[in-house]
């Protein structure tokens, strides 16, 4: 059996309008372009995932059940297709606590790479900041860098020295580094 391609997709600045601690459902509103590309994706045959860092939690900013509603928003508005995002891990860890998810690290790609029989040649980790492309590099899949979220231009400094492709948003991703028309 082939092993599939997957994207690891950081979620705020990405997919959806950074709030800085996204946690009300109103908040919720998908990145132009966003969900067409996915759908484009889910056609080529990827496999989607989301990684997200969400330290609002444990810093009391929000709970966890309004992370949930927000993504429950976030999946309605999208309303992908089957098989749609398989599975959605976030680390509430603030940066200076312990994780084992909290990116940069490279687990929960680790371990979808395994339970999902993935191709890491054909994987990418794809997001707005430094801790979202260094996660795809400790994983040893590649990473893309996009100015949609909270970037600063010494971010994007870093990325372009990393050899990390560097795109305006996830559409732009999707149709460059993928080759994929929607």
């Amino acid at each position: 059996m082939a092993l599939a391609p997957a994207l690891f997709l950081d979620r705020d600045g990405n997919l959806i309008e950074d709030h800085h601690h996204t946690c009300e459902v109103h908040q919720i509103s998908p990145i132009s372009g966003v969900k067409p590309a996915l759908e484009a994706c889910l056609q080529a045959g990827y496999r989607l995932f989301i990684l997200t860092n969400q330290s609002g939690i444990n810093r009391g900013k929000f709970t966890w059940s309004q992370y949930h509603a927000c993504n429950r928003r976030m999946l309605e508005l999208l309303a992908l297709p089957t098989p749609g995002i398989l599975e959605i891990k976030a680390a509430p860890e603030r940066p200076d606590e312990p994780s084992v998810y909290r990116k940069p690290s490279p687990q929960f790609i680790l371990e979808m790479i395994a339970k999902y029989q993935l191709d890491p040649a054909r994987c990418w980790m794809v997001g707005d900041r430094i801790t979202d492309w260094d996660a795809g590099k400790n994983a040893g899949i590649r990473s893309c860098a996009v100015h949609s979220g909270a970037g600063r231009p010494e971010d994007f400094a870093y990325a372009e020295s990393q050899g990390f492709a560097i795109r305006t948003d996830f559409p732009e991703f999707v149709r460059v580094d993928l080759g994929l028309k929607f």
